[in-house]
């Protein structure tokens, strides 16, 4: 069955409804776009035809291009991608043309985009090129243009089209930002016409139709003495717009994500030519942006391999263990963050503190977050009342009698944490999967308490619950299967992207960012400006520089770990340069943000105010500073070699989970497509040279591992090593 169907009306009205079978959302493939095509050559060459509704047989309208598109096209090389554009440049420009005279621009027939739900990506762009889009009134919907994202142009570009109708001003947070709004939202900034309650939208769309006339299909940049809103670039107001969106683009991605620039050069230089000939520049530009390994290792890791864990790749064969029942034991910020998702996600929780008034205050944390909803629009009173239906908030254990999965998150003391596992496994069925939510404490040791350790488990959420999209699930030396499934599955039901990892001390996302904040500050031991530190971090896509980041985690946590650390690793740990500095910052009071003051300092309101300038009393600056390339070598080195040793030592299992998981996990340079992926852009030579230069200079923990030197001896990269077609 075609992805595309066309219906025609006695009164004249052709409907084309995109209804892709066996999936929810809609996406563009190369063989729908051509029986889009096909059908719109249908309704214009039908005398019968007066004009077109093109809309979705499903709740929302599409999600954007279907990604084997793009890896066809690039697979096919440069000639094949900038063809495979302009063939779909061909297509969108024949239907804003409808089939009207090219001299007198008359004779054409409307045709109209009825959006039900969600347009992104080709999903707007496609309605774009109609000659008017109305949407019903679905707050829920979102309409954007996200590919800048994930380090894309659109996936057939067409930027040109929203700038050519609102102006680069109004367009620059659609394109650069990857914006995403809701109908009214978009409605007040020009990117569609109408906004209708979603009954009425099939007939508005067709009584547009029906009395549109041919001064309604001329495109703006199409008729004559047409002008970019807000002025072309060779205009005083258009130079001043671009001067500042270049300015915004190098804030915001410090020049190290080419699609944004590109995409900016793309509107620039097709702001000053006819729109046909800008539609081959951006065919050019994204040309270029595709063939650029950041832009493909970005989208293997963002959608092809993000998506793949979601729908779980990595899941043990068991029957469905979807959760029912959730018990959350611990109502602190963490426990209350789990308690809200999963109630959010429509599943029953049981939250339990020691006492009532610790419960009531993690419900209440679910209820904060409702009320800003509602204050946003995004949330209604009905919503409310039914997400905190679900939270029962108790300090009675029987309570958790039929809960099919327990989520522990109580202090980080396995004496607690031990008392905690034996009461629960008192109150619940023999079946109920135990996790403990830790992010150092080693599972199988944690295990020790239980009494069912083929069903104890680490699940890892990242603070703050509500925002942060990565969990880790760990298993561990005597976790089943079961346990496992049972965890991915719920991970699913609340909406996030799981990683699986062996059991070791810090499992992956810690063992990876704490020997980043670690060099940060040694460095400032060392002598090094902290804002070279801070600076040359977030010029190499790191979204937080180390100080920032323990200032956000907190300086007494960094303290406690490191002083559980050294205990377990006695003569071994490597810490004391960096001890030197964090504790005597501890001494100081200076606990970070949550103290309102650490290696920044903060107003009264909590607000940063810039590196502290004590700090250089205690530990002065050095006149002899390293370059800004060194300081990057050893930031992001500290990070990616802990991630090859965690897959040599395999608790790392999937390269693709580690990627995903340095990304959303801890921001690692998401421009790079994660750790591995950066290796494989470097080549393994190339940072088998950094690290020996490294080693040379600054110590033994970045010596070159063993799998990577090998590498590097055979010339592999680790995506070709691992299997191409299990991890991309």
């Amino acid at each position: 069955m075609t992805d595309f169907t066309m219906t025609k009306d006695a009164d004249g009205v052709a409907t084309i409804t995109w209804d892709v079978q066996a999936k929810s959302m809609n996406v563009m493939s190369a063989e729908a776009f051509m029986a889009l095509s096909g059908l719109i050559d249908d309704a214009l060459a039908d005398a019968g035809v007066k004009g077109v509704i093109i809309t979705s047989g499903k709740k929302d309208f599409a999600g954007g291009m279907d990604l084997n598109v793009i890896a066809k096209m690039r697979a096919g090389g440069a000639e094949t991608i900038f063809e495979g554009v302009m063939g779909m440049h061909r297509i969108l420009r024949k239907i804003e043309r409808a089939g009207m005279d090219p001299k007198t621009l008359k004779g054409g027939k409307p045709i109209v985009a009825a959006l039900p739900g969600t347009a992104l990506g080709i999903g707007l762009e496609l309605p774009l090129s109609c000659h008017r889009i109305i949407a019903a009134d679905n707050p829920k919907a979102k309409i954007g243009l996200p590919e800048i994202m994930v380090g894309s142009l659109s996936r057939r570009g067409r930027h040109d089209t929203a700038c050519a109708q609102v102006g680069a001003m109004m367009a620059a947070p659609y394109l650069l930002e990857g914006k995403l709004s809701d109908p009214k939202s978009a409605r007040a900034a020009g990117l569609i016409d109408e906004v209708v309650a979603p009954q009425e939208l099939m007939q508005r769309a067709r009584e547009w139709v029906l009395s549109a006339t041919d001064a309604d299909l001329v495109k703006p940049w199409d008729a004559k003495g047409y002008k970019m809103p807000g002025g072309a670039p060779y205009h005083p107001a258009g130079f001043q717009t671009f001067v500042g969106a270049s300015a915004m683009v190098h804030g915001k991605t410090m020049g190290v994500y080419p699609a944004a620039k590109a995409l900016l050069s793309a509107v620039y230089e097709g702001a000053m030519v006819p729109f046909d000939t800008a539609l081959k520049i951006e065919a050019r530009w994204f040309t270029n942006v595709l063939m650029n390994p950041s832009s493909s290792a970005m989208i293997r890791s963002l959608f092809i391999n993000k998506e793949a864990l979601e729908k779980g790749a990595v899941r043990p064969a068991q029957p469905d263990q979807s959760v029912t029942k959730l018990g959350v034991i611990g109502a602190g910020m963490m426990g209350a963050g789990i308690a809200y998702v999963s109630a959010n996600a429509g599943i029953d929780v049981v939250l339990i503190d020691a006492s009532q008034e610790a419960a009531d205050r993690g419900k209440s944390y679910s209820t904060g977050i409702l009320d800003k909803g509602i204050s946003r629009r995004k949330v209604t009173e009905e919503k409310k009342a039914e997400v905190l239906g679900r939270i029962t908030a108790t300090t009675d254990y029987a309570a958790l009698k039929g809960c099919d999965l327990i989520v522990e998150a109580v202090f980080e003391d396995p004496a607690i944490k031990a008392e905690v596992t034996r009461k629960v496994e008192a109150a619940v069925g023999p079946d109920c999967i135990f996790a403990t939510n830790t992010s150092t404490l080693p599972i199988s040791g944690l295990a020790k308490a239980s009494a069912r350790p083929d069903q104890f488990i680490g699940i890892h959420f990242f603070s703050p619950v509500d925002k942060m999209m990565l969990v880790e699930i760990i298993r561990g030396k005597e976790t089943g299967d079961r346990a496992v499934a049972k965890s991915l599955d719920y991970v699913r039901q609340i909406r996030k992207t799981p990683i699986v990892v062996n059991d070791a001390r810090f499992f992956y996302a810690n063992r990876c960012i704490i020997p980043y904040i670690n060099e940060g500050i040694r460095m400032v031991a060392e002598g090094v400006e902290p804002v070279l530190i801070e600076n040359a971090a977030k010029l190499v896509g790191m979204p937080l520089g180390p100080l920032q980041l323990v200032d956000e985690t907190s300086i007494d946590l960094g303290v406690k770990i490191a002083k559980a650390t050294k205990a377990a690793m006695g003569a071994d740990y490597p810490d004391e340069a960096v001890d030197a500095v964090l504790f005597w910052m501890a001494d100081q009071g200076r606990l970070g943000k949550k103290s309102n003051s650490g290696f920044y300092a903060y107003d009264a309101a909590g607000k940063r105010e810039g590196l502290w300038d004590g700090l250089d009393a205690k530990f002065p600056v050095s006149a002899d500073q390293p370059g800004l390339t060194e300081v990057q070598h050893r930031l992001l080195m500290a990070q990616v070699l802990e991630a090859v040793r965690a897959l040599e030592d395999g608790v790392l299992m999937d390269i693709r989970e580690g990627d995903v998981g340095a990304i959303l996990g801890w921001g690692f340079a998401p421009w790079s497509g994660g750790p591995f992926s950066w290796l494989d852009i470097l080549g393994a030579g190339r940072a088998a040279e950094i690290c020996d230069a490294l080693t040379a200079r600054h110590g033994a923990r970045f010596t070159t591992p063993k799998l990577l030197r090998e590498m590097a001896s055979k010339g592999e990269t680790f995506y070709a090593r691992f299997g191409a077609a299990k991890a991309a």
